[in-house]
């Protein structure tokens, strides 16, 4: 039911993980791809290669997410390679341990950087393409930690809060342009930037006792509700943060 064939979605973060799983399954739905990367290259490669198997084509393009240098350039790389996007997905992030009081600058403003200013600067650069082409899709990749606090993620927990109010406000200035942009906000998902916490049993058993559903997300329960959200069924949807956590944590 869901086609998204003659579609161009650019996604950042696409080389593994919850990105990479919305690529393919992008693919899957017919969509032609562009994968934004920044150091796991032969990632990006698979990850292409595995798309290519879906019948769809891949472009990946290695880019600093923070730099607004590599941002302008990728999306030229994109528009020149294939005409046009219709769908961005802001899904490149860090999620590091920051104690308060110990935290450095440094460690603040990497955060900062690559989850929210990066998300700024795509849809900084994809905006005036999607106003040309009267119409598009932004879909923001949040955390379940910008919306109710992580302790010793604060500065994770500020960027995907900063993320999910710009999501309302950008929503509601871009929805007369016909550009719809709404969020997905994720639990637990077990993906490489969480394995040092999952692969200890006992931590993954405690987190586990406080999801309903009894376990941690895969990439591809993620993926899924970014699809339909890239999709024409969700198109009456505008600013809305879409929770996908097993019911760990309750918003509504």
């Amino acid at each position: 039911m869901i086609s998204l064939r003659g579609k161009v979605v650019l996604v950042s973060g696409g080389s593994r993980g919850i990105g990479a799983a919305v690529a393919k399954m992008m693919a899957k739905a017919g969509a032609t791809i562009a994968l934004m990367y920044g150091t796991h290259k032969q990632d990006a490669v698979r990850t292409a290669h595995e798309i290519a198997n879906c019948g769809s084509e891949c472009l990946i393009v290695g880019a600093n997410i923070a730099r607004s240098e590599d941002v302008q350039r990728t999306v030229r790389t994109v528009l020149d390679h294939f005409g046009r996007i219709d769908v961005l997905v802001n899904n490149a992030g860090v999620w590091k341990r920051g104690v308060m009081g110990k935290m450095t600058e440094k460690q603040w403003d990497e955060t900062l950087d690559v989850n929210l200013k990066g998300t700024f600067l795509l849809c900084n650069a994809v905006v005036p393409v999607m106003k040309k082409q009267k119409g598009g899709k932004i879909i923001n990749i949040a955390s379940t930690a910008g919306q109710r606090g992580e302790p010793f993620y604060s500065h994770y927990a500020a960027s995907k809060g900063g993320m999910i109010a710009f999501t309302k406000a950008i929503a509601a200035e871009l929805a007369p342009s016909g550009i719809i942009v709404n969020c997905v906000s994720p639990g637990w998902v077990d993906t490489d930037m969480t394995s040092h916490i999952l692969a200890d049993r006992r931590s993954l058993s405690e987190i586990n006792k406080l999801i309903p559903r009894g376990r941690v997300a895969s990439p591809d329960e993620i993926a899924g509700p970014v699809v339909f959200l890239a999709s024409d069924l969700a198109n009456h949807m505008v600013g809305s943060v879409v929770s996908v956590n097993g019911g760990s944590v309750l918003f509504g």
